[in-house]
């Protein structure tokens, strides 16, 4: 299956999903008068909200490339997983206002209805399976928009478990565990929505990407036969993907067509890493003397060749 079609197809699949948990939650809640359920029917509500921006996200992302994005429009996900993290921070917002009000009002109210136990155990149980599935696919096609949708399901996976201790302590006698499990609930979702920032700000800003993939990088570059060096590699984030533009040393009685099948043979060598799009290679006569000390370089080949 192709990445457009894997992205499509998880961003259908969680609106679909979270669709159905809205109406059998706002069914529980009606017949049960739950709040603890009426707030998870609202919160699944929310994510059918998001879902929908997201499926529509990512719809633009997957587009094949045009002559205003003759890149394609991969770089659109990270604002998607951006708008992700807002959706986040606010549920985490809300959901520790409510745990802090009902703590202070005295205001406890739950239900013990065994209907309210079953939909909220169910979500849970749904919400792990959809977030272990977008986290998989996320891996495979290195989706950020997918990473901050299993996140968000995970998230989901908190609250349904802070309201079901909520009915579970009523059971009990001790109804007080709701508002309690909410607020560590709280706790926990605003510092998913910091993770899915702190992940897309790295696309957004143009870092380099993890240590492992450069020392690939210049790997690929050096093992050329007819490469004698390399300087001025530099491998930046351009939305989920990266650019890699370089120079690299040769004899310099190449002639042209020599040195351009070097040239593409070291860019496509690159290019075929997964999550590489542009290379570019800039090929300098060795006798020139352009080559330059470049400590990182030489930490990198240190790395490759360990």
């Amino acid at each position: 299956m192709s990445r457009k079609d894997a992205v499509r197809r998880v961003g259908a699949l969680v609106l679909a999903v979270n669709a159905g948990l809205v109406v059998a939650k706002a069914a529980v809640w009606a017949t049960t008068g739950s709040l603890a359920v009426g707030s998870e029917a609202v919160n699944s509500l929310a994510d059918v909200a998001y879902s929908a921006v997201v499926v529509a996200g990512l719809y633009l992302t997957t587009r094949p490339p045009d002559f205003s994005h003759p890149h394609g429009h991969e770089r659109i996900e990270p604002f998607v997983s951006l708008f992700v993290a807002l959706g986040v921070f606010a549920a985490g917002g809300a959901v520790l206002w409510q745990a802090t009000t009902a703590v202070l009002s005295g205001d406890i109210a739950v239900t013990t209805a065994p209907t309210a136990v079953a939909v909220l155990a169910g979500t849970a149980a749904v919400k792990y399976g959809l977030y272990r599935y977008c986290l998989r696919v996320a891996d495979e096609t290195h989706s950020p928009a997918l990473r901050a949708t299993a996140l968000d399901n995970r998230i989901d996976i908190l609250t349904a478990s802070a309201a079901l201790v909520g009915v579970v302590g009523a059971n009990l006698g001790v109804p007080a565990l709701d508002p309690a499990a909410a607020g560590v609930v709280a706790l926990g979702i605003l510092y998913t929505g910091y993770e899915i920032v702190e992940d897309n700000v790295d696309y957004l800003v143009g870092s380099a990407p993890p240590e492992d993939l450069r020392v690939e990088i210049v790997r690929r570059a050096l093992v050329h036969p007819d490469v004698e060096g390399a300087h001025d590699v530099i491998a930046h984030y351009v939305g989920p993907e990266i650019d890699v533009s370089l120079h690299i040393e040769v004899e310099g009685d190449r002639t042209l067509m020599e040195a351009h099948d070097i040239e593409t043979e070291v860019m496509e060598s690159i290019r075929a890493l997964d999550q590489v799009d542009d290379v570019f290679v800039h090929v300098d006569p060795k006798e020139l003397g352009e080559w330059k000390d470049d400590e990182e370089i030489e930490r990198l080949v240190g790395n490759a060749e360990e």
